[in-house]
């Protein structure tokens, strides 16, 4: 999707775009470059520009540390799509290289590990001293890449997450239990009928959110009992889910489709999702027994775009198209646009 130019100059096309695990930045991955931003307040932290990085397809933070994740992808890639290059910001150079026999489809970075999603793989690497793999597990045909970690280190509770073999399965790894040289067997949700199109783990690494390529439903699953806690719906209309969040407290969780609209569901109190009139009519099924949205709100472009909490009910939402859209919103369904700006624009205050 082409972004438009701004003040003459053509930036050239998101390809992709990211927060980092606390949600306090993200990171535009382009055909000419990779540009990094704050996001309170909205600033250009870094970039790499395309005569030094090439197209890139992933970029993927380290929270707020110097190191910086790459796969290179696109017309003017300068490294092959089957290697994961690690760059150290203040160097402005890669310091490590993981290579691998297919192109690499995710790439999630922890303070010690380095997990990396292939269309049939998923292998866990120590990281950054010493990196070896540790781990690799087999899965079902995953095009996307579909793979999440527990995003903080603060918790016991580390687990990796990724498609299993059976359609619609998911299967949770813990990555306490897995040592150099051994491992231990994954646990299987059986969590859609239909291909899994999104999953999102919470700061803990207690909850697991899925959607599927159907894109009607989410569902919230505790990872320890590995049993079902929340059927949220989206809507009645199939959609592409592109990502889901949940806030810091695991209060709320967010989700973006190719609807163009953004949905809020309350977990914490669930009392607060809105519930079908019809929800007594046991005949209608279990359509009508979902919960649905708490708050909506529909981003202007209608284009492709990821979402994240802030503080204070506070909904950040990034588009392709190079917009940034701030929401606030309350318990009893309001959901307001409190400022937006165009992200891309702030590439133009230095010489590149």
């Amino acid at each position: 999707m082409q972004i438009r130019k701004v003040k003459g100059e053509d930036l050239g096309r998101i390809l992709s775009l990211r927060f980092n695990q606390n949600h306090g930045c993200f990171i535009a991955n382009m055909d000419k470059g990779i540009q990094i931003f704050n996001v309170e307040p909205l600033t250009k932290l870094a970039h790499y520009d395309v005569d030094q990085i090439g197209s890139v397809t992933i970029g993927e933070m380290l929270n707020r540390t110097n190191l910086l994740a790459v796969v290179s992808g696109g017309a003017q890639a300068k490294y092959a799509d089957n290697a994961v290059l690690i760059f150290d910001d203040s160097k402005k150079e890669p310091v490590l290289e993981f290579t691998f026999a297919s192109p690499v489809l995710n790439v999630i970075m922890k303070k010690d590990r380095l997990i990396v999603a292939l269309i049939n793989s998923v292998h866990v690497f120590t990281f950054p001293t010493d990196p070896q793999c540790i781990l690799t597990c087999q899965t079902r045909s995953n095009p996307t890449g579909i793979c999440v970690a527990t995003p903080s280190q603060s918790t016991d509770r580390q687990f990796v997450a990724y498609p299993g073999h059976k359609m619609g399965s998911i299967q949770i790894m813990a990555l306490a239990a897995v040592d150099h040289g051994s491992s231990s067997a994954p646990t299987t949700i059986n969590a859609h009928q239909t291909e899994l199109a999104c999953l999102s783990m919470n700061a803990t690494g207690t909850l697991l959110a899925s959607a599927s390529q159907r894109g009607t439903l989410l569902r919230v699953w505790d990872t320890n009992k590995r049993i079902l806690l929340h059927e949220l719906r989206r809507g009645a209309d199939p959609a592409k889910v592109y990502c889901a969040n949940f806030s810091a407290d695991s209060e709320f969780l967010c989700c973006s489709s190719d609807k163009g609209t953004i949905h809020i569901f309350a977990l914490k109190n669930p009392k607060l999702n809105r519930r079908s009139s019809f929800s007594k009519m046991s005949f209608l099924g279990t359509y009508v027994e979902s919960q649905w949205a708490l708050a909506t709100c529909t981003v202007p472009p209608e284009c492709a775009c990821v979402c994240a909490f802030g503080q204070k009910n506070t909904l950040y939402v990034i588009c392709i198209d190079g917009t940034f859209h701030k929401y606030v919103f309350n318990v009893d369904g309001g959901c307001n646009r409190e400022s937006f700006d165009v992200f891309l624009e702030l590439c133009q205050d230095e010489e590149f």
